[in-house]
């Protein structure tokens, strides 16, 4: 337009504030969401609470009370930066940089790695009790024979088909032998003992990596809670840059992205995974905020018909001194326009074909 009130007319800065705006704001709300959320929850830190004897972390001199800096180099800011890290190089071993009183060392790790396989599950996880996992049920997800059973958190899990148990280890050892046979499940509830007829489902897992690790639950001040989501928020942008950079590399396939179909389901199953009212409201806020937080970094990439695209044109004016002409800006604009379409309809198709085949 020629009109000097339009927003071409506007200075660069200008311009570039009002794009950029939509993005950070996406970023600035997930960062208050999260803020509220984990100064309720608490959050996990790098710092580990437990490590197993005989594990990958232990065979790596790494402690109890360690914190991780870097894993293959890459600077760790949460948990999920180490899973992330693990899955995406399918387990190979890898240098770590660990904090110990203060003070800094590198070791490598090599990453147990668990075949493909098939499990047999009741479909609920357990406490963890003085760094070990416990008898007593924590969660119970929905929809598994657990649930349908009518067991509940808190329940004490004592026998098996009358074979007593008394951790999760011992579950995990009569489940390699059961399979999915029906089981008489005794526990105390209340000081009650009470009877449940059970029968395992089977579950398909893909190869994973283990490194025999646990790590420190936090409850922070309101510094420490904001610091932390800051962190949090940062990884996540960082996650998304990393996974556009693995899909052009094929670490990562096409077939796992997900679109507004698998964001809904993802969402529905994360909220149903809270056993009261207050932890789903809790689940819905950490998902939507993670959300927000991959919206905003996404519409930050510089890539045709996005907000960065538009931030590119104007650094590109900048520099050249004069604007792009604008039949060549919707040019681009159209392409890319087309190609989020076509990616958007590939997304659907995949996240139609998951949930066909449950999952």
């Amino acid at each position: 337009s020629d009109n000097e009130r339009a927003f071409n007319k506007k200075p660069l800065s200008t311009r570039a504030a009002v794009i950029a705006a939509g993005p950070l704001a996406n970023l600035f709300i997930a960062v208050i969401v999260l803020s509220i959320v984990f100064s309720i929850t608490g959050y996990a830190t790098t710092s580990l609470n437990y490590v197993e004897k005989d594990s990958p972390a232990y065979n790596a001199s790494i402690q109890k009370g360690d914190k991780i800096i870097r894993y293959d180099g890459k600077k760790i800011y949460q948990p999920m930066d180490v899973i992330q890290f693990l899955y995406v190089y399918k387990g190979k071993p890898a240098k770590v940089e660990v904090m110990r009183d203060g003070a800094i060392f590198e070791t490598q790790i090599s990453p147990l790695k668990i075949p493909e396989q098939e499990r047999y599950l009741f479909g609920f996880n357990v406490q963890q009790i003085s760094g070990d996992l416990s008898n007593v049920i924590n969660t119970v997800a929905p929809d598994t024979p657990a649930e349908t059973s009518g067991l509940k958190p808190e329940d004490k899990v004592i026998k098996l088909n009358n074979i007593p148990v008394s951790n999760k280890k011992d579950i995990d050892d009569f489940m390699s032998n059961n399979k999915g046979e029906p089981v008489k499940m005794t526990v105390l509830r209340n000081g009650t003992e009470m009877i449940f007829d059970i029968t395992p489902y089977m579950q398909k897992l893909p190869e994973q990596y283990y490194l025999g690790i646990e790590y420190e639950f936090k409850e922070g001040n309101i510094l420490e809670v904001i610091g932390y989501s800051l962190s949090y928020a940062y990884s996540t942008v960082r996650n998304v840059a990393y996974s556009l950079i693995w899909l052009i590399m094929g670490r990562v396939s096409f077939s796992q992205m997900t679109g507004p179909i698998g964001i809904v389901s993802t969402i529905g199953e994360v909220v149903e995974q809270g056993t009261t009212f207050l932890d789903k409201i809790l689940y819905l806020l950490n998902i939507t905020a993670f959300i927000s937080i991959a919206i905003g970094a996404t519409n930050l990439v510089p890539f045709p018909a996005l907000d960065g695209n538009k931030l590119l044109l104007i650094l590109i004016e900048a520099v050249r001194k004069k604007p792009i002409p604008p039949e060549k800006e919707a040019f681009i604009s159209m392409i890319g326009f087309v190609i989020l379409i076509i990616l958007a309809l590939f997304t659907v198709y995949n996240d139609t074909l998951r949930l066909i085949r449950g999952g």
